[in-house]
């Protein structure tokens, strides 16, 4: 996508000291920059760009040096046709260069797959980054809203506290009996051990998106939540409208679009052997040889007696192959069937994710508002039944009651509300603006 450029991948260097409070921006950028699979992906990307260079070089002409040295003993044929015993040696050095001059239009045909490959692997990397940014966002949100039911729990222990201890002073005052000091204590310990149970549950949370951020987790690691109303995330779009957004930068699009460009390169490479092919070779070489007991010039002179030029200009015209040049055209040909199917696939895949997408958000909408109407209501009773108690015309069976509805109540709203503020956070992803926004 346009806000995650391999560039800005490469750049981010959100090293952070663990205690922190990190957002979800920098969660993200942190698990971009250091999960290991990504650093995978970039290799791949690497790889890519030399298979590039390597194709676009195939252009220019190659230059070998040989050397070789040869000796042999025993008996041989000399110049009287006759036969002795001797020893020969011969030095020979050559320089030879070729250049392709038609290929059928391979070469260039083969640079262009190249360069589709490396976009498909770079549209695969920030495919990649898209995921992981989903990955944390779901486990930060988890992890923010562990954090709040915690705080829910902590206010149901100061509740508690105070009622406990005024409680504990009506006692001594002979205003409340023993019973109902000690239902309230035990209220307000079944209070604490909620709080605990959910302080527990955030620091799991916790634990998890460190190690997903590939952090070495300490017990000061912390995270801060934007402060985001969900009622002011905007309106819902249709899934017709998203997708025709997304489909324009979602990079696992432009990766099939790479790979169906790709495979028609690949054709033209399989015909290209139906072209005859021309290529320019060139060389020089020279040689010294010596026969012992006959004489011969010295190294030096026969080298440059025996210096040797030589051009050469090849056509090769295909005839027959056995058939080998049309069965790798169909096979090219059958390869981008697939491609184009397997891109018809990814767009089907991406608008049923959409489609869900929009249909969680509708759900999570009408639950935010029930859950946050049975809030109200949950607070308005709370209000009356805790008067009610601390005036004497409620027990505390009944003060408990409505504290736990209450409980339920504003975690079930809490619930609600970061569940749509992740499923709106999504529709905007698929449009293609960073997932913190």
């Amino acid at each position: 996508m346009k806000h995650l450029t391999i560039t800005t991948l490469m750049a981010v260097a959100c090293i952070m000291p663990a205690s922190a409070q990190w957002t979800l921006r920098q969660c993200v950028e942190h698990a971009i920059q250091h999960n290991i699979s990504l650093k995978q992906q970039r290799n791949v990307c690497k790889q890519r760009e030399l298979d590039v260079s390597t194709a676009r070089n195939a252009r220019l002409p190659d230059l070998n040096a040989n050397v070789s040295e040869n000796l042999s003993f025993g008996r041989g044929l000399t110049s009287d046709n006759t036969y002795t015993n001797n020893t020969t040696n011969s030095t020979s050095l050559g320089l030879s260069t070729s250049i392709p001059l038609f290929t059928g239009m391979r070469i260039p045909h083969q640079t262009k797959l190249a360069r589709l490959n490396l976009d498909a692997a770079t549209a695969d990397l920030e495919k990649a980054a898209n995921d992981i940014s989903l990955q944390v966002a779901q486990y930060f949100m988890q992890a923010v809203y562990s954090k709040e039911l915690a705080g829910v729990a902590q206010r149901q222990v100061e509740i508690d506290s105070i009622q406990a201890e005024r409680l504990k002073r009506m006692a001594e005052q002979g205003k409340a009996s023993v019973a109902d000091v000690s239902q309230q204590q035990a209220a307000l310990a079944q209070s604490r051990l909620t709080l605990t149970q959910a302080r527990n549950e955030t620091g799991v949370a916790l634990l998890e998106l460190a190690q997903l951020l590939e952090l070495q987790y300490t017990a000061d690691f912390d995270i801060v939540a934007d402060n985001v109303s969900a009622d002011a995330l905007g309106a819902l779009v249709s899934a017709e409208d998203i997708y025709s957004q997304a489909v324009a930068v979602k990079p696992e699009i432009q990766a099939g679009l790479s790979r169906m460009k790709g495979a028609d390169e690949n054709i033209s490479i399989a015909k290209a052997a139906l072209y005859p092919q021309l290529a320019l070779t060139g060389g020089v070489g020279t040689n010294y040889y010596k026969t012992s007991g006959l004489a011969a010039d010295n190294f030096g002179k026969q080298l440059k007696n025996n210096f040797s030029p030589s051009i050469s200009l090849s056509l090769s015209i295909p005839i027959f192959n056995r058939m080998q040049t049309r069965n790798s055209i169909r096979s090219a040909e059958y390869d981008r069937q697939n491609a184009e199917l397997s891109l018809e696939n990814t767009r089907k895949t991406l608008y049923k994710e959409i489609q869900q997408v929009c249909f969680n958000t509708t759900a999570a909408q009408e639950k935010y508002r029930s859950s946050t109407a049975a809030a109200t209501s949950a607070r308005d009773a709370f209000s009356l039944m805790q008067a009610k108690y601390e005036n004497g015309k409620a027990n505390i069976t009944e003060f408990n009651e409505a504290k736990t509805q209450l409980m339920k109540a504003e975690s079930e709203q809490l619930q609600a509300m970061y569940e749509l503020q992740y499923q709106m956070r999504l529709t905007g992803f698929y449009t293609g603006k960073p997932i913190w926004q």
